[in-house]
């Protein structure tokens, strides 16, 4: 069947407007297609419309007001918009429990009410990450609830999701996007509309379980590869070896079809992705009779480096003859990740909470996150300049970098800590030059792994 996919501009719903779905709307509308976004959450929508995008992606807030309120881009919390769609993005947030199994109450939602508003001719695309198995036999008996045939009278496509937070507005542009399709013509019509509407390459697998799988996998490497990368920082930092000079010099060679690219280590992993993807892999593995070693081993890798990070400064404290009651350290850069306001299984609050317990008092700043998050999430205001942070602290510990934050005067921050403060590097990855001259400022300097 020819789905509507097929015309030169269709008309786009896109089903969720979090960080994904905001920036996929936002760049199909930039690049000429009328776009419907729609959210089940009122408040969003009514900060869409008043200009606000809570996402702190470079860019977006542009992108976004850029278009939205004109024929391009427009937004609600009214289902029955899907029906004017000739396209139907879902890109909702599929979280996990605390046993592994998916949350799919907003999948079930979106695509419960989709299926009601369907007609013929449609094609829909998922792009929330779920187990292998759920477009099959979840998502489809949803979708013809409304009495429509899948492959027959609509089609369905998976389309994984794979940005990464702070650069995704380009990703989009450049990565090679996944297509498994129900059928044939679903799959012909969603690399047709990909290619227009993104002018990306596309890469068609099949059966749709394969598209499914894409994305776990992709998360599964990187969350391996820190691991990797997190226990090297360790070792080399045994011996009074700087990690990040072995790590690039370990991948100045190929091997299968690339170069080794072993990533960097840093106080842990966070984020909505690689916290919890990797667990959704062991899960279905589990449920197949497979046994999976290499995600619960590097999950417990990455897991306890928060914990190794408050022990370097634990432990420079006690070298120092202060007593954990008696030290205040300053935390710059609360996010999961440099350049982001993402506070999402930020691996920055269990530092913050282990020092806490501990007695020391601890303040924090970033420029990026929003500070009622912060104040919620972290139990204190942030402070309103990393200056303001570091008075008095006996260690700056700078847990993520921003470009925001590149103009941090050390010297100015040295005036206002107390002698002989440590600068613990959490995921700056300052060079050589640049810790040269913030040890020429007063401090001492310290970095994971290194």
């Amino acid at each position: 069947m020819r789905f509507f996919a097929d015309t030169e501009q269709p008309t786009v719903a896109v089903v969720g407007l979090g960080y994904v779905g905001s920036c996929v709307a936002a760049t199909l509308a930039e690049r000429g297609a009328r776009v419907l976004g729609v959210d089940s959450d009122a408040g969003r929508v009514a900060e869409l419309n008043a200009g606000y995008v809570r996402f702190n992606e470079p860019g977006l807030s542009e992108l976004m007001g850029r278009w939205l309120g004109g024929p391009r881009l427009s937004v609600t919390d009214d289902c029955r918009v899907f029906s004017e769609a000739d396209v139907v993005l879902v890109t909702v947030g599929t979280p996990v429990r605390d046993d592994g199994t998916l949350d799919d109450e907003q999948l079930r939602h979106a695509c419960h009410e989709l299926g009601r508003h369907l007609r013929r001719g449609q094609l829909v695309i998922v792009k929330s990450t779920v187990p292998p198995g759920t477009t099959r036999n979840l998502l489809v008996p949803l979708l013809e609830n409304g009495g429509l045939r899948c492959g027959e009278d609509f089609g369905l496509a998976f389309s994984p999701e794979r940005l990464s937070e702070g650069s995704a507005l380009h990703e989009l542009g450049t990565f090679p996007i996944v297509v498994g399709g129900w059928c044939p013509d679903s799959s012909r019509a969603a690399q047709a509309f990909w290619r227009r509407g993104l002018g990306v390459e596309v890469r068609p697998v099949e059966p749709v379980e394969a598209a499914e799988i894409v994305k776990l996998v992709d998360n599964w490497w990187i969350d391996h590869n820190i691991a990797l990368a997190n226990e090297v920082g360790r070792f080399c930092a045994a011996f009074g070896v700087d990690s990040l000079g072995v790590i690039s010099a370990a991948n100045t060679i190929r091997r299968g079809n690339g170069p080794v690219n072993v990533l960097l280590p840093s106080v842990g992993v966070g984020g909505s992705c690689l916290t919890k993807d990797p667990w959704m892999v062991h899960r279905a593995a589990r449920e197949r009779g497979v046994q999976l070693r290499t995600v619960p081993t590097a999950r417990e890798v990455n897991d306890s480096m928060p914990h190794h990070t408050c022990e370097m400064i634990l432990e420079d404290l006690r070298g120092r003859g202060r007593a954990p009651g008696e030290s205040a350290v300053a935390v710059l850069g609360l996010a999961y990740k440099n350049n982001t306001g993402d506070l999402r299984e930020t691996p920055t609050l269990p530092v913050v909470e282990r020092l806490r317990r501990c007695g020391v008092s601890v303040s924090v700043y970033d420029p990026l996150a929003d500070p009622r998050e912060v104040e919620t999430m972290f139990g204190v205001p942030p402070c309103v300049s990393a200056y303001e942070a570091a008075s008095g602290a006996d260690c700056v510990a700078v847990l993520a970098w921003h470009r925001a934050m590149e103009n941090l005067d050390f010297g100015e921050l040295a005036r206002s800590t107390a002698e002989g403060c440590l600068v613990l590097d959490g995921r700056a990855y300052f060079t050589g030059d640049v810790i040269d001259g913030i040890e020429k400022c007063g401090f001492r300097y310290r970095g994971v792994g290194r």
